[in-house]
């Protein structure tokens, strides 16, 4: 009883951590603030764009939307569990984040980022069927089996994280205190425990890189598959999945490159973690919505009779017809 209690007193020794963020030159910081300052707007903007436009177009019912209107809502909570931390921080010299805010972080971060891989290979999956059985489609992905799916992302992300979450909140934090990143996450505070975390690491990489590295060759044989499976269809079917297929392998390079090379490997640290850290939690948000919309013709369309729809209302409402 008396060892637990020690235990617990030596882990709250560290009530904050010290973050250093991505370069200790002031100049540099200006810059960096305008610049992720403007990529997080344009992150809210074009996800919060593509989400109202899939709830507001009728056109637009289809699975393959229903699961493009959550992987936007993942983006913009994740980018803005990240993003608006970060860029307060670089308006100052020490940036600093407590203990539980610090924990919170860790867990919704992996929360959505394990969301995300889950509703991947979902949309990956609805791509199959879209394409290799476009005469079943509707029948397979009908509104039950695509909640189900929803909820299996969810499941698994929180899952995910809370075995991450429970493994850094039962390690005793007693100093040094200082997070070479500009963001918390598992590895940088495997480094400050105070305690052996080799075996810990070991299982992390099991519950967090091995899976991305698993699922992005699957990604990849099964694209391979659906490429394949196409060599009877004619050349306007092939240019078409083709097309498809591109727009969501560019999705999955961006979202689990950088998630191998921080995750599936033992604990340690590279002068180029910050700037993985930085793709993978701050730029594939962005890139996402803006792969989706400039790629996708239906989506395009949509957009614009939205925002044509709402002009004429403003308009309208503005400039009220008078009668002689």
């Amino acid at each position: 009883m008396k060892s637990t209690e020690e235990h617990m007193e030596n882990r709250h020794n560290v009530t904050e951590f010290v973050l250093l963020g991505l370069t200790q030159s002031p100049e540099g910081q200006k810059v960096l603030f305008v610049a992720f300052l403007l990529i997080y707007i344009v992150t809210l903007v074009a996800n919060l764009l593509i989400i109202v436009t899939i709830m507001a177009s009728q056109s637009l019912g289809a699975p393959m939307y229903f699961f493009l209107a959550y992987l936007s809502f993942i983006d913009a909570v994740y980018s803005t569990v990240i993003a608006p931390k970060m860029i307060v921080d670089l308006l100052y010299e020490k940036k600093t984040i407590s203990f539980r805010a610090c924990m919170t972080q860790v867990f919704i971060e992996h929360l959505f980022a394990g969301a995300e891989v889950i509703l991947l290979v979902v949309m990956a999956y609805d791509r199959y069927v879209a394409i290799c059985k476009p005469l079943h489609y509707l029948i397979i992905m009908n509104q039950r089996v695509c909640i189900v799916m929803l909820l299996v992302a969810w499941t698994g992300g929180f899952l995910h994280s809370l075995v991450q979450f429970l493994f850094i909140y039962q390690f005793p934090f007693c100093g040094p205190n200082v997070i070479d990143n500009f963001v918390c996450d598992v590895y940088p505070l495997l480094k400050l425990a105070c305690t052996n975390t080799y075996l810990t690491g070991l299982s992390m990489i099991a519950n967090g890189g091995a899976i991305c590295t698993i699922i992005f060759f699957i990604f990849l044989v099964s694209y391979g598959v659906i490429l394949y499976s196409l060599k009877t269809h004619g050349l306007e079917e092939k240019c078409k999945a083709f097309y498809t297929c591109s727009s969501y392998m560019t999705v999955v390079i961006l979202f689990f490159v950088p998630c191998i090379f921080l995750y599936a490997r033992p604990n340690s640290t590279f002068l180029i973690d910050k700037s993985m850290t930085v793709v993978f939690s701050v730029i594939t948000p962005m890139l996402n919505p803006l792969i989706y919309t400039l790629r996708n013709a239906e989506m395009q369309n949509a957009i614009r009779k939205l925002w044509s729809k709402n002009v004429t209302l403003v308009e309208r409402g503005l400039f009220p017809s008078r009668r002689t």
